[in-house]
């Protein structure tokens, strides 16, 4: 019986695309031309409908409901609703819905007798608090400067000069898995509990061959005009080549808006790393460190085309053996982001400079460390659904093409070096209740 009132829904969903001729399905519509023309039936639910597509049901939900007010006497638009809300389990705004709708006089019998089955079937539904979701994910990294050899194949080691010898060209293979659940709470109030892991397998050397293990605790709330999002994060990496390391993070991320086009962000982390002392790695804890970290970022969309985004950060380590580790780390970047109908391009040019406490006497005795590092990166994401929709009809399998050049230099000739690097990605996430 469900089935089959699920079936009807599509009919009603197909109806109201079949009442938005002036936009193109192919055509991505952005958030921001939402925003220019909020009254607009068929761009808006054309954007309802691009957005369901692929799983972003909160924004299909906004949408419709927006339109539910503007226009509350068009049916079509509360089935459409309905139909969404009961296709991802939420009987409550349903079942609001369907006494609002038979009370209406000019409601049509078959319409009528639909709400009234429904309505016998969220009887018999246990009201779903958390939503499972999975994340599946591959990529390959081709470096030509996988160990950061410096540019004149010469190191500092012990205040002497010596060869370089380090493996420059290499790829590294890696996959992760994640599975989270979340719940709401409150009106504005959500919970996350995710689980994850993740393995890396470096092909001609052992330094990137690891398992990682993670656990994180989320909150997203409101307060005021802030969208605040306080973390804990604990994490496990066992490496092939060097000691199992161990860490504790937590801190609080938040936005908030100014007018339609400019956003503001910020946040502050607190990290305590550990590293296991055995008989193979003998200085391993000699890297246990405590962080802090503080950052700012400002996002402007420039139009429905192009948006972008302005970060700035700094943090200070303090480690068990400070020389050579001890640091202050202050980082600046700057990126561009387009939304083609086609794909998503990003494009940012990130700056870092880092600043030692004390000279490393392993490495070279009379000079304390410091390093200026350039990174630019581009990368491209598409939905297979956008080439192959009987692949991924829902669009959320993704294939992301990136590039990143970096160039560091430094006072001290083991951190001259340039890398570049290539990667090819692809990554699902689905719903999984």
């Amino acid at each position: 019986m469900f089935n089959l009132l699920r079936l009807k829904f599509v009919f009603v969903l197909l109806f109201s695309v079949l009442i938005t001729p002036a936009y193109s399905e192919e055509k991505n519509i952005t958030y921001l031309e939402i925003l220019e023309n909020p009254n607009d039936l068929d761009l808006n639910l054309t954007y309802a409908k691009q957005q369901g597509e692929i799983g972003n049901f909160k924004q299909t939900i906004a949408t419709l409901e927006r339109l539910n007010i503007v226009y509350p006497d068009n049916v079509e638009i509360k089935l459409y609703l309905l139909s969404v809300l009961v296709q991802i389990d939420s009987p409550e705004k349903a079942k609001t819905i369907i006494e609002e709708m038979k009370l209406r006089k000019d409601l049509e019998a078959e319409d009528l007798e639909t709400l009234q089955e429904i309505e016998e079937e969220l009887k018999e539904i246990e009201p779903s608090l958390w939503t499972l979701a999975l994340d599946v994910g591959l990529s390959s990294v081709w470096s030509n400067n996988v160990n950061s050899v410096s540019r004149t194949r010469l190191k500092m080691s012990s205040d002497e000069r010596e060869e370089f010898g380090s493996a420059k060209h290499d790829r590294t293979g890696s996959g992760s898995l994640g599975i989270s659940a979340s719940r709401p709470f409150g009106e504005q109030s959500s919970l996350l509990i995710s689980l994850s892991h993740s393995t890396s397998d470096q092909y001609q050397e052992l330094d990137d061959d690891f398992q990682s293990y993670g656990l994180t605790l989320g909150l997203d709330t409101v307060l005021g005009n802030q969208n605040l999002s306080p973390y804990l994060i604990i994490g496990k990496t066992d490496y092939v080549a060097d000691a199992d390391s161990f860490s504790l993070m937590y801190g609080i991320g938040g936005y908030f808006t100014v007018g339609e086009n400019h956003s503001f962000s910020y946040g502050y982390s607190f990290t305590d790393s550990k590293a296991n002392h055995n008989s193979m790695d003998n200085t391993a804890d000699d890297d246990n460190a405590i962080a802090h970290g503080a950052s700012l970022g400002y996002d402007y969309v420039i139009n429905s085309l192009i948006s972008s985004s302005i970060a700035l950060g700094v943090s200070d380590t303090d480690a068990k053996a400070d020389a050579g580790n001890d640091a202050e780390t202050y980082d600046f970047s700057f990126g561009l982001n387009f939304a083609f109908p086609w794909a998503l391009i990003s494009v940012s040019s990130a700056h870092s400079f880092t600043d030692y406490k004390r000279q490393d006497t392993s490495i070279d005795s009379n000079i304390i460390r410091s390093d200026y590092s350039d990174t630019f990166s581009f990368s491209i994401t598409k939905a297979v659904g956008d080439v192959f929709p009987f692949l991924d009809p829902n669009r959320n399998l993704f294939i992301n093409l990136s590039y990143e050049d970096v160039k560091s230099e430094s006072n001290i000739l083991n951190y001259d070096y340039d890398s570049e690097s290539y990667t090819l990605g692809i990554s699902k996430s689905a719903k999984l209740n």
